[in-house]
């Protein structure tokens, strides 16, 4: 199967409540600060001349990839099952990552207990199939291509635990934290995909925040969510 050239895989923009989670049932918008964020990503993309950009359908997704696409006047599509995580319960709780429903998670994931999940939510095998479907969808739909996807913490974490060699759920921690507008920047390598950059936020974007990335959670009170 022809496989895209590139692949700039990103999370969204900062939301307008970034200290809770929101998964899928919470479709939240950008804050101000998440709005210069996607244009300064969007100047940044324009010198690696992306064919196309895709996004979730969710409107943190689709507000940071509308002006990707607008700025390197390429197609900007949705691909459904990228949406963020199902979260159930835990929909509009404050987060921690010392201790609580998600820190238990993160635990029991990295332990490979990968089935393990809170109420209502999804478990890492549940995300993993449905993202690693979308990935494939989109990455055939553009052989040769420079594409951009745009999708959640959760979700680009997910991929990349399952797409690099040497990588599984068991390195979730070890792999760090997804920052807003944090880039993989992927090229096919055989039957997976190997990491020309790996979790880096653009200097425009990171520049918005005195060099800080925002929600990724090294205060402990950030959700990849």
């Amino acid at each position: 199967m022809d496989l895209p050239e590139r692949v700039w895989l990103l999370r969204h923009a900062e939301t307008v409540s970034p200290a809770i989670f929101h998964g899928v049932e919470s479709d939240v918008g950008l804050s101000e600060l998440g709005r210069r964020q996607a244009a300064a990503g969007a100047e940044w993309f324009r010198q690696h001349r992306p064919t196309a950009v895709v996004s979730s359908g969710m409107r943190r997704a689709a507000d940071t990839a509308a002006p990707i696409a607008a700025a390197c006047g390429v197609p900007h599509l949705v691909e459904p099952d990228l949406h963020e995580r199902r979260v159930g319960v835990l929909c509009g709780r404050t987060f921690s990552m010392t201790d609580g429903p998600w820190y238990e998670t993160v635990s029991r994931w990295a332990a490979g207990d990968t089935a393990y999940t809170t109420a209502g939510a999804e478990s890492y095998d549940d995300v993993k199939a449905r993202v690693l479907s979308a990935w494939g969808r989109v990455t055939s739909a553009h052989p040769g291509g420079r594409v951009v996807v745009v999708a959640h913490g959760v979700v680009c974490k997910a991929l990349l635990l399952s797409l690099l060699a040497g990588w599984g759920p068991t390195g979730w921690v070890k792999l760090g934290r997804v920052a807003n507008l944090a880039v993989s920047e992927l090229a096919p390598d055989g039957a997976n995909w190997r990491a020309v950059r790996l979790l880096e936020v653009p200097g425009p974007v990171a520049a918005l925040t005195g060099g800080t990335p925002t929600e990724a959670g090294g205060d402990g009170t950030r959700s990849e969510a």
